[in-house]
């Protein structure tokens, strides 16, 4: 049963849950949060920046502590791309709310992303762009309640999905 009446969005890095999230609220009269934000203003750093001065693994732990740490009520909540690595974190978000995907292409994420190297994504050593999409993918269908495919359609075109 859910606890809060909230929308959780996930998907690749560059699918829109940031700019959609926000849009969505405004459109639904709900509040918005972005746990990438929160997770960058508890540690006073960018994404990155947490990444290359204290290592992937502190950023796991603290991204996955400030996931499950999220309590609120009618509000999209935007979550980093690799949320979904933590089954607790998914677990909690999806007893808060409807979880999300708004789904792109491979090609797509590549094409949308401009800032790969100081965008924050989590890689494993070795890990390529594409190893990670195909990686998280399957996670993302595993958790999520609804699908959105985002490949083709405007911000405005998802939030409208959003609101039905």
């Amino acid at each position: 049963m859910k606890t809060a009446n909230n929308i959780i969005l996930i998907g690749m890095p560059g699918s829109g849950k940031s700019t959609c999230g926000v849009l969505a609220a405004k459109a639904l009269c709900m509040r918005f949060v972005d746990t990438d934000l929160v997770l960058q203003q508890q540690l006073r750093m960018p994404l990155q920046q947490i990444l290359n001065k204290k290592g992937k693994a502190f950023f796991e732990q603290e991204e996955e502590k400030w996931l499950c740490a999220v309590v609120c009520n009618d509000t999209v909540i935007a979550t980093g791309g690799s949320a979904v690595n933590y089954e607790k974190a998914m677990r909690h978000l999806a007893q808060i709310g409807t979880v999300v995907y708004l789904k792109i292409s491979y090609e797509e994420m590549c094409a949308r992303i401009k800032n790969i190297t100081t965008r924050g994504i989590v890689l494993e050593e070795g890990e390529t762009l594409e190893s990670m999409y195909h990686k998280r993918e399957a996670l993302y269908e595993r958790y999520a309640e609804r699908i959105i495919d985002c490949e083709k359609l405007t911000a405005e075109e998802v939030v409208a999905e959003l609101c039905k």
